[in-house]
């Protein structure tokens, strides 16, 4: 690659030409869902420390990472110095977000 491409690239000029500076700053909720379940209010109200809710995935399956509500990637746990992460494993297709859609 010329340097002068890598300098474009940088200024965030893509190779077809289109400039996407303008939208770094756009703040996204970036959500990742170990999964989901419905209880009722009381079941709610009933639990305790140390009570353990079902969710639909199993263990090992992958998490959900949404941006703004829509389902972009999905991913693994990982805990990096003390805090949890999740490692991107798979990137949604424009055709797979299409078929949620439909």
């Amino acid at each position: 690659m010329s340097e002068n491409a890598t300098q474009e690239e940088n200024a965030g000029i893509r190779a077809d030409g289109k400039n996407l500076n303008f939208i770094l700053d756009i703040p996204l909720q970036l959500t990742v869902e170990l999964g989901r379940t419905s209880l009722l209010v009381k079941d709610i109200l009933q639990l305790t420390q140390g009570a353990v809710v079902e969710l639909t995935k199993l263990a090992g399956e992958p998490l959900d990472v949404f941006a703004n509500s829509k389902l972009v990637a999905r991913g693994e746990a990982v805990v990096v110095n003390d805090k949890f992460g999740v490692r991107l494993i798979d990137i949604v297709s424009p055709n797979e977000r299409v078929e949620k859609v439909l």
